[in-house]
């Protein structure tokens, strides 16, 4: 058995299409969909999770309280603690045998800790390219490209340094040796699974792109506004925790492995022709046009980063032409100090050496002996007045 953990809280549409897509597809592999209702605000969706509960279609948990959406998925991984799991956002869809395509890449070796499919929204999972802002490309529905992604990329894969959330197949084994997701960080979505996958590489598993199956990802549905404010939020605190993901991550974009993979599904649509194959020439030229203006906007970054740094020059320049200045000053007041002081000290000098002499006349048998005969005058002349 397979657990599909899908935890739900808002958008009832896209909801009930992601829950319905996963009950429409029969597969090989025996699995139950476990719904996790993190105390929804939209009654219809309370009320038909309620009836797929009734009606013995799905398992349905339910928070009392809104606990986020680590805490929700975390709860839904732990209900059966010997099956493995598939984590499947509300606003997914899946086809045809996604979950024994996923089955078979996740058991491939035995080193595999987890599986994501490609997508139109997946980050580095993305077909036709990341950042690609449509939906299922092309002509041909999520069905039928579904299955040319089986077709042509059948059994391929290839390592990525983290799975991507949306659909994420977890082996039981790596969560047994792992443990669950950070709730104590990421409770509130995003760079829980980042932070897994990464304990997962550091332990000796891998993380792998299942290239034979294609799964449709609206979006930041439940999180709407606030994605971003979270992404940059979970971002830092997952940078804190491991340091050496930004550069895992811009290693495998620098190699790009799974280009070759996307070129053969490229190559099959092509050889459909007629309309399916405008679509995907359109879809290259929009990726070409996308990079040439990421390049455009590098380049205004480098010639502003130049400007800046010209400025930042020559505000250094003034700033050590002002301090060559106030040193020049400091040595000439310090010249003209030396100089007073030179003369205090000759002053000085000129001053010891007066007193030296005083005190050597004052001390000789000369200055005694004028001393003796002035005082005897005094006498003399004081006689000399009483006898008058």
């Amino acid at each position: 058995m397979i657990d599909v953990v899908i935890p739900v809280y808002k958008g009832y549409e896209q909801t009930r299409r992601c829950i319905e897509s996963v009950l429409a597809q029969p597969q090989r592999a025996a699995f139950e969909t476990v719904l996790v209702d993190d105390a929804s605000p939209e009654p219809q969706i309370r009320a038909y999770l309620d009836r797929l509960a009734g009606e013995g279609r799905a398992t349905l948990l339910r928070n009392d309280d809104n606990l986020g959406f680590v805490r929700s998925v975390n709860r839904g991984m732990a209900l059966h603690d010997d099956r493995d799991v598939v984590l499947l956002n509300s606003d997914a869809e899946v086809a045809n045998d996604w979950l024994d395509r996923l089955h078979a890449c996740a058991h491939g070796t035995d080193d595999i800790a987890t599986v994501t499919p490609f997508s139109n929204n997946a980050t580095i999972c993305s077909y036709p390219f990341e950042g690609w802002p449509g939906g299922v490309p092309g002509t041909l529905g999520l069905a039928e490209l579904d299955r040319v992604f089986a077709r042509v990329n059948a059994g391929r894969s290839v390592e990525i340094p983290t799975a991507v959330g949306f659909c994420m197949y977890i082996r039981r084994d790596a969560l047994a040796a792992l443990g669950a997701f950070d709730a104590q960080r990421f409770g509130r979505g995003y760079g829980e699974e980042n932070d897994f996958c990464m304990r997962a590489v550091k332990s000796g598993r891998r993380n792998v792109l299942a290239a034979d199956v294609f799964v449709y990802h609206e979006g930041s549905v439940s999180f709407s506004g606030e994605s971003r404010a979270l992404q940059q939020a979970a971002g830092k605190a997952l940078v804190e925790v491991h340091p050496d993901y930004p550069a895992r991550v811009h290693a495998f974009l620098v190699m790009d492995l799974a280009n070759e993979l996307r070129i053969a599904i490229d190559r099959a649509r092509l050889e459909l022709g007629g309309e399916e194959a405008q679509h995907v020439l359109a879809e290259r030229h929009d990726e070409r046009g996308r990079i040439m203006h990421g390049l455009w906007q590098i380049e205004k970054l480098a010639v502003e980063r130049d400007s800046a740094i010209g400025q930042l020059n020559r505000g250094l320049e003034h700033a050590m032409q002002r301090l060559s200045d106030r040193d020049a000053l400091i040595a000439q007041r310090e010249g003209e100090i030396a100089r007073l002081r030179e003369g205090l000290a000759h002053a000085e000098r000129l001053a010891f050496e007066r007193q030296a002499q005083l005190q050597s006349i004052y001390a000789s048998r000369t200055w005694k002996v004028l001393g003796l005969l002035a005082r005897a005058r005094r006498r003399l002349r004081r006689r000399a007045a009483g006898g008058a």
